[in-house]
This record gives structure tokens, sequence and C-alpha cells, in this order.
């Protein structure tokens, strides 16, 4: 029997269950950050001796020189074309569509006048370096090569740096192709903690970079944490989310497999189905049972859903909304009749899939927005990835003379009132 937790918003513990099925995410394990911690000064005081020793200890590598760890140019361009004609399609439609997505991101300069001619205003650039790490060993992911790399060069970037771990020396043709196609410039095969540090603090081989983006495991995302300063990240990614809600009337084999695409990533993930139809809510029950035998990943899956799945039967759209809006989930499908009434009730969710024929699947690969996406609630304040991940604003200020004269004595009050002299008089002789 597939193992998921029911909950009735009716019931008097509701809010109780609810909280303890959503606290359940993984906190940051202190042996980890320890190690890790041990891991980044090593890399500092060492640099690429570091990295070999690393390489050869964790991913069972015999490399004698750093200059083995990265990737010729030449090779990416073979590992694309060694390609299937079907996988580079594929990969050419989804680029191109998240290249024009992220066209419609990018941000621009502007400045105005105000009445006493100064000019005020805000510059808009992109970052010089950018690194980018790609998770590597149990699974191959170009989709995150695409994602992560297109809106860095789209904000126009100087440099992308791709770091991939290469476990036994073998490194995934796809992620190589993906790379090639997204326009990476350089490819490193390192990856784990030692990977982050190398790209915060650099080495002989391997440039520092200005901020650190992509996905990766407890001790990836434990030493985003401890360079998070010396370097941008784009954010500490959580376990993979799916929430579902539905009126009764989709098939119940697709959202069977809908929350099943977010459960086959990992035991932790979540995948949470909503609806007013108690009934419906056992319809799913019993296409998961039928369907679970269809994936590899299987024992996956049925770990995630009896550890953090769940099944809410709700009075109506409307609560399934308020719930929803409390999850605050990575992914939320609205498999409703009308989907955008419903989405004017939606405020915290990273991505909305519309509809009944939108599964959260094609936001993966596809679709154009980006699959890199808030989790663990943050989506009550945080953003998916984009091209303004890689750009910078400056404010921009000119005052003619005649607006020092205006600014001076309003500066010079405001200072005295704060004690700081200096900034009195500077403005002060502006006047």
């Amino acid at each position: 029997m597939l193992e998921i937790t029911r909950l009735n918003s009716a019931a008097a513990d509701f809010d109780r269950a609810l909280d303890a099925l959503l606290d359940r995410a993984p906190e940051a394990d202190p042996t980890v950050t320890a190690a890790v911690a041990e891991i980044i000064a090593t890399v500092r005081a060492q640099g690429d001796a570091a990295l070999i020793d690393y390489s050869n200890r964790f991913d069972r590598r015999e490399i004698q020189h750093a200059s083995e760890l990265e990737v010729p140019a030449g090779a990416w361009v073979e590992a694309w074309q060694a390609l299937s004609p079907e996988l580079r399609s594929a990969l050419e439609t989804s680029a191109a569509r998240i290249r024009t997505y992220a066209l419609r991101q990018k941000l621009e300069g502007w400045e105005f006048g105000d009445a006493h001619g100064n000019r005020l205003g805000q510059r808009v650039t992109a970052m010089d370096r950018v690194g980018l790490y790609v998770p590597g060993g149990k699974a191959a992911y170009p989709s995150s090569v695409l994602m992560n790399a297109i809106p860095a060069k789209v904000a126009g970037v100087g440099e992308l740096v791709m770091v991939v771990p290469a476990p036994g020396g073998e490194l995934s043709p796809a992620v190589l192709g993906a790379a090639h196609l997204a326009g990476v410039d350089r490819v490193f095969t390192i990856g784990g903690a030692q990977a982050v540090a190398a790209l915060a603090y650099g080495t002989e081989s391997v440039p520092a970079v200005d901020k650190i983006v992509g996905p990766g495991n407890a001790y990836v995302a434990a030493a985003k944490r401890l360079v998070f300063g010396r370097v941008g990240i784009d954010s500490i990614a959580g376990p993979s989310e799916i929430v579902v809600i539905c009126d009764g009337l989709t098939d119940p084999a697709w959202i069977a497999m809908d929350l099943f695409s977010q459960a086959e990533h990992d035991e932790v993930a979540q995948s949470i189905l909503i609806s007013p139809d108690a009934a419906y809510l056992e319809a799913v029950y019993e296409a998961m049972q039928r369907r679970l035998a269809e994936l590899p990943r299987a024992e996956i899956v049925r770990k995630a859903l009896a550890g953090r799945g769940a099944l809410i039967a709700v009075r109506d759209l409307a609560e399934a909304a308020d719930v929803a809006n409390r999850i605050a989930p990575e992914h939320l499908e609205l498999s409703v009749a009308e989907p955008r009434v419903l989405l004017e009730s939606i405020r915290h969710a990273g991505a909305v899939f519309l509809g009944r024929h939108t599964p959260e699947a094609f936001g993966d690969y596809c679709a154009g927005p980006n699959h890199v996406l808030p989790t663990s609630r943050a989506a009550r304040f945080s953003n998916p990835l984009g091209v303004y991940e890689f750009q910078k604003r400056t404010s921009l200020i000119e005052c003619t003379p005649e607006g020092a004269k205006v600014l001076a004595p309003v500066a010079g009050i405001v200072a005295d009132a704060e004690g700081l002299a200096a900034h009195a008089a500077s403005a002060r002789d502006r006047g």
C-alpha cells in the first residue's frame, strides 16, 4: 500500500497538522557545515593542489595536474554533435524558449531631471564573471545548464564558468552539449564544496567569480551559505515541491503523475494535492497506486510521499487557495475550470501552471520561464531565477549649482541631527 498523509481542513487539528507537514524540511547539518568549512579553508590555502586531492578522493579520479580539471572547448562541440538528433532538437527548442522569455526580463537604466536641473537615475550593468554549479553523479541535468546559463548570457555577463563533478572521470555528453548550446565560456570537472570554494576565492586555474548559481547537494548548499558575502549566490535550494489544486474534473491519472514528477527527485521532495472533492482525492490515490509501478524511481517516490506528501480535503476552491498560500510552494498547478479566476487569490508561489493541460514538467524543460524557483516557503519573499539576478543597479546623482544650493541646507540640517559634522560641512560647502 502507498502511504500518504490525509488532511481535512474541517478537522480541529488541521492547522497543527499542516504546520507539521511543512516543517519537515531538513535544516543545515552542523556536521556537514563543519566539514565544508574545513574544505573551503583548505582550498583557500592550497588552491589547485586541494582541488586535485579532493577530486581524486571524492570523485575517484587520477588527476596529476590541474590542467586536467578543465574541459577543452573542442570537447563541447564533440559532445553536442554526439547527441541524438532528437535530443539536440529538443534542447534547441528549450533554449530558444528560455532565451525569448529571458529577453523580456532584461532591465534598462533610466534618468530624470527635477525642477532645479539635477539629474537622478539608475544605471544597469551586468556582472563580470559568474559561476554555474551543475550537479553530476547520480543524474545529468542539461536543463539546469540552460536555465542558469541563458539568463546570464542575456544579461550580458562577461564570462560564465561552469563546474560539474565527473565521478570516475565520466562527464555527461548532454550536460557538456548543453554548455556549448548555452554559450558557457569555461568548464571545470570539479564538484562539491571544493568547487564552490574555488569559484568564490579562485585558485591558480579556476578564476574567482562574482556570483554562484545552480543547485547541489547538502555540501554544496552549505558551501554557498559560507561563501555568501564574498560572492553573491542565487539561493539555498531546498527539496523539490509541488502543490496541485484540482476541482475534481481532471483525469486522476494525470494528476497522479504530476505529483510523482516532483516526488521522484528525492526522498524529501514534497507533493500535495488539494481538492474540495473527497471522492476525487481517493480516485487520485487509486491512480497513484496503479501508476507507481511505471516508474524506475518508484522507491524514491514511495518514500517521498510517505514522508512529506499529502492529500488535503477543503471546503471549496477559495479555501484551497488559502491553504496554497500558506504552503507557498515552489510549483503550483491550478487544474481547474477557470484557472485565471483562481489565480487572483494566489499570492505566494514560485511558478503557477494554469489549466488542465499545463503540467509542471513543461516548466522544468521547455515552457520558457526559469525552473530555478524558491523552495521551503521562500516564495513568500523570493523570486524565480532571472536575468535580473545577473544585473547590478547603480544609482546616479548629478547636481547643478542651483540644485546643490537647494539640497545643501536640507542635508546639513539632517547631518547635524545625526551628529555627523563632516557630512554637514561637506553639504554646506556646496551651498
